[in-house]
């Protein structure tokens, strides 16, 4: 049997760096997701020695780790831990960085380290000392602020969950589909142990808008999740530039320290915006009339959009190529906002019900001629789910 797992990626709609200033923020999944695919291996009667396979598909890397390796890095006691998600200690930090240090993982590709690092962890955790192959191949792009890493780590979590006693699942249903909601508090808090590995102290919401889906508004460390009403689509735009998210949000600080009164004034505004968006996106939307109320969600949204660029530009933390993509949008007079960091990154623009397609193309062209990536993705949909698929 394979077990197979999908988990989306994430957008910050609203709030982002005035979130640390104790600003609500708004956050979404997007239909772009992270697959697992898991197969054990039959037991090895020759003399073979039974592996682990990591497969990275989208960078073409493929590692493999002896079971007889990885039992001499844990204690046993890490195999009994399905249930009760736990912390990495210092102990196995080191025993994974030995695991980790063989691999020769090239240069240019180093970054994988952190996640192949909290893939051990998950794997050892979760399912012990089992010989399999892991397939990992993702619709999101690496370090551009979509929650890349958070989606491989709930992904992972739900895939070797499913073939444990932890979770209760009916392996004979057919497609795609969810856990229980107590199920998916387990692989959440289990991918959140994983997040931790890569990132040493995340704030768990990327996580959790994988794991659970739809949209989620948090504000001094409170998560409060809801469902959308309307089904709104966004142009993604990647500009490539990668950006430094500690430098940025201490720029912030520092603005902050320098014009006290002036930014408090921008986060109580960020502030208000969110909490407007949530209430537009859980606007009832009437039988009669249901394009024209979609259609004025929308306006509202656009205009929320611009007035958060605004106020994120008045931070600091826009980008040159944040401009270009508002510049050409703006031609189209669609509305865009970064989204994440800021300083490159990526942007996103609403794309109206009513927009023909044909604008749609040529502003991902315009947008794609100097250099830029570019995804259409919907919003505030399914977290996490799983299909399990029998050999014949």
């Amino acid at each position: 049997m394979e077990v197979k797992s999908r988990a989306p990626g994430k957008i910050i709609l609203s709030g982002e760096h005035a979130v640390v200033h104790g600003s609500t923020a708004v956050a979404s999944s997007i239909d772009l997701y992270t697959y697992v695919s898991l197969r054990f291996s039959a037991p090895s009667s020759s003399d073979n020695e039974e592996l682990l396979k990591l497969v990275l598909k989208d960078t073409a890397l493929e590692f493999s780790w002896p079971i007889s390796r990885i039992r001499e890095a844990f204690p046993e006691s890490v195999a009994l831990l399905a249930s009760t998600p736990t912390s990495c200690s210092v102990e196995c930090s080191k025993s994974i960085a030995a695991l980790v240090e063989h691999l020769n993982i090239p240069e240019a590709k180093i970054g994988l380290a952190s996640g192949v690092s909290a893939f051990l962890w998950l794997y050892s955790s979760i399912q012990g000392f089992k010989p399999a192959t892991v397939v990992i191949n993702s619709e999101l792009p690496l370090g551009s602020g979509l929650g890349s890493s958070a989606a491989f780590c709930v992904a992972l979590a739900a895939a070797l969950l499913a073939v444990t006693d932890s979770v209760s699942v009916d392996v004979s249903q057919q497609g795609w589909h969810s856990f229980g909601e107590k199920e998916l508090d387990l692989v959440n808090k289990w991918a959140f142990e994983g997040e931790k590995i890569i990132h040493g102290k995340p704030s768990g919401i990327d996580n959790t808008v994988s794991a659970y889906g739809n949209i989620i508004s948090f504000k001094s460390g409170k998560l409060t999740q809801m469902k959308s009403n309307v089904s709104l689509k966004m142009l993604i735009t990647n500009t490539k530039v990668g950006r430094n998210t500690k430098a940025l949000v201490a720029g912030v600080s520092e603005r902050m320290l320098r014009h006290p009164d002036a930014m408090a004034f921008v986060f109580s505004a960020v502030d208000s915006i969110s909490k407007e968006l949530t209430t537009a996106l859980q606007s009832p939307i009437p039988d009669s009339l249901p394009a024209l109320s979609v259609t004025q969600i929308e306006e509202k949204v656009e205009e929320l959009m611009e007035m958060n660029q605004g106020l994120l530009q008045s931070m600091g933390v826009s980008h040159t190529t944040i401009e270009t993509v508002l510049r050409t949008t703006l031609k189209y007079k669609l509305a865009s906002k970064l989204t994440g960091a800021g300083g490159g990154g990526c942007v996103l623009t609403l794309l109206p019900t009513l927009l023909s397609s044909n604008v749609v193309d040529k502003v991902i062209a315009e947008l794609e001629s100097n250099g830029f990536q570019c995804f259409i993705a919907g919003i505030g949909g399914n977290g996490v789910e799983i299909s399990f698929e029998h050999s014949s």
